[in-house]
């Protein structure tokens, strides 16, 4: 959600508190009421896949329809430890291959600086949904579809001297059997029920989606989506704007999530993060 890629990285403490100061002056932006979700758009699928299923029970499912979600979760997650870039996955990478391809903590990638997120991971699991279909467009955190990840590696990347500027959490996940394709499957299906809007959920705040649109993905990967949100402000007058885009390469999953401290839209994910941590992704997968 807005604001949601400074939660802090082990540097850049001057910074962080500038961006504190910022974000309690747009605080009751986040605020606001419930609204439901539509249908219509397009998914944004580079890749052309059929997003037919959200591969997620709803709450209204019942306690049967549930099992069996459950328990084609339970049968994706078989394999052994894969390699980046296999087509359609089998085995999850090990947490420490993960990391090695993930940005380290003070990288630079052009004006962007990378670091470690020092307060958990982003948009994790008190992060919610309304209507629950929309979960994956709020966070693929364990939990929010039926396919949970193996392991996975969190990175904050923003331009550390900037009050108020763009941050992308970066984070990479990796799963067991096809749960990468069913991530994908379950953000493509969201994409489509929602596109006339939800409400996030959060321990203290609300967030009304008013729109979500796809948006041109990029060419990395198996398939790869990508989503320009509208969120709307407690006093119905402004217009926020975030930007996710999730790259599948096997049985990995590369998400970027964009926003800034403004009503200012930022037109997309910064092409040279996504492009940089692909580089260093394909490059491992041709050792």
């Amino acid at each position: 959600m807005f604001g949601a890629g400074n939660q802090g990285r082990s540097g850049g403490r001057r910074a962080r508190l500038r961006r504190a100061a910022a974000l309690a002056l747009v605080g009751a932006v986040l605020t606001g009421a419930a609204a439901c979700g539509g249908d219509g758009a397009t998914d944004g699928d580079k890749g052309g896949k059929d997003a037919r299923t959200d591969g997620k029970a709803p709450a209204s499912t019942s306690a049967e329809d549930a099992d069996d979600a459950a328990g084609s979760a339970a049968s994706a997650g078989s394999g052994e430890p894969g390699t980046p870039g296999t087509s359609g996955g089998s085995g999850a990478l090990s947490q420490r291959d993960l990391t090695a391809l993930a940005f380290t903590d003070g990288e630079k990638i052009g004006k962007y600086t990378a670091g470690e997120f020092s307060l958990g991971e982003p948009q994790g699991e008190d992060y919610t949904a309304d209507p629950a279909t929309c979960q994956p467009l709020v966070s693929l955190a364990k939990g929010a579809t039926a396919f949970d990840p193996a392991s996975e590696v969190h990175r904050n990347v923003d331009v550390a001297e900037e009050m108020v500027g763009t941050t992308v959490a970066v984070q990479l996940r990796s799963y067991n059997g096809g749960g990468a394709a069913g991530v994908m499957n379950a953000l493509g299906a969201a994409g489509k029920a929602c596109a006339g809007g939800f409400v996030e959920n959060r321990a203290v705040a609300k967030g009304r989606y008013l729109k979500v649109e796809p948006v041109k993905a990029p060419d990395h990967g198996d398939e790869a989506q990508a989503y320009r949100f509208t969120i709307l402000d407690v006093k119905g007058t402004l217009k926020l704007y975030e930007y996710l885009t999730v790259v599948r390469s096997g049985a990995t999953t590369l998400s970027f999530r964009a926003d800034i401290l403004d009503t200012k839209d930022i037109g997309k994910v910064p092409e040279e993060v996504i492009t940089a941590l692909w580089k260093k992704f394909e490059a491992a997968s041709t050792r």
